[in-house]
């Protein structure tokens, strides 16, 4: 059984989640936490924005949360999102990587180390090729490696990069991505 989903997503990035994250139902059970490229004075907008359309609770993570059943986290903006071994989020602004802060890469290494087998890693629209190392990472600690269909993506460059350094488990379109995570 899988304990955790980690999304990263970039340019895109808006409309792919909004078609994603709304159709996860209220009951949902595996936690997502969430890297989207935004810029660093993007105070409230995401949480806001998805809490309006989504049937589960959606923050920020914070340090020392604790990674609950159910609920969507969005790395906060300026700041590196980690997972702990306490199954806790870290805070870091440590220097951008992939010039990302937060980086994709820094959550996906930080969750395969802690959740192994049990990660979901997925890579969304983008255009760069931030997540593709840490999508590495959790496919060689056995986790499911999952990659937008770049041809769908609107912007193909990170689901490309991702593929080209991964040997991924599955490439989907996003309506394909819904129907498996429903069905895990």
């Amino acid at each position: 059984m899988y304990e955790l989903v980690v999304i990263g997503v970039s340019a895109g990035g808006m409309q792919a989640l909004s078609k994603l994250l709304p159709a996860l139902p209220d009951d949902y059970k595996i936690p997502v936490a969430i890297v989207q490229h935004i810029g660093a004075n993007n105070n409230d907008y995401l949480p806001s924005y998805y809490s309006k359309i989504c049937q589960l609770p959606v923050s920020w993570a914070s340090p020392a949360m604790p990674i609950a059943e159910g609920h969507i986290y969005f790395a906060p903006p300026g700041y590196h999102l980690l997972v702990e071994n306490d199954r806790t989020f870290s805070l870091s602004v440590d220097d951008s990587v992939n010039h990302s802060r937060p980086s994709i890469d820094v959550l996906f290494n930080s969750a395969a180390d802690v959740f192994r087998e049990k990660l979901i890693g997925v890579i969304l629209t983008g255009a760069s090729s931030d997540g593709s190392k840490g999508l590495c990472n959790i496919k060689n600690h056995n986790g499911l490696t999952l990659v937008q269909d770049p041809d769908e993506a609107e912007v193909e460059t990170m689901p490309r990069a991702a593929i080209e350094t991964v040997g991924v488990d599955k490439t989907f379109s996003l309506n394909e991505l819904k129907l498996l995570l429903l069905d895990l």
